[in-house]
């Protein structure tokens, strides 16, 4: 969905590196945290980071990004429990 977005496939094959890549800019980097925190179970969303959150993101923006970043962590267990298979929706420019 990404690609089809317009996001480069360098920037999506970047995206484990996304704390330290000049691909990804402050805001998308604090969304991204977010989303590994609110994934890993070991990790907490902590005052700074919301803190950070908040400068980029109204109310509205942040309930609708905590929303998606839900979304996909309960489709991701969901799809696992039940051993349904990756759609493969995404492949980069050469079809890998």
């Amino acid at each position: 969905m990404s690609s089809e977005l317009g996001v480069p496939d360098e920037k999506i094959l970047a995206l484990d590196e996304y704390a330290t890549s000049p691909l990804y800019d402050e805001r998308e980097r604090a969304a991204l945290e977010y989303a590994d925190r609110m994934t890993i179970t070991e990790e907490d969303v902590d005052d700074e980071l919301f803190s950070l959150l908040r400068r980029f993101f109204d109310d509205d923006s942040l309930v609708e990004l905590t929303t998606a970043i839900a979304w996909e962590n309960s489709s991701s267990k969901f799809n696992r429990a039940l051993r349904v298979p990756s759609q493969h929706l995404w492949r980069d420019a050469d079809g890998r």
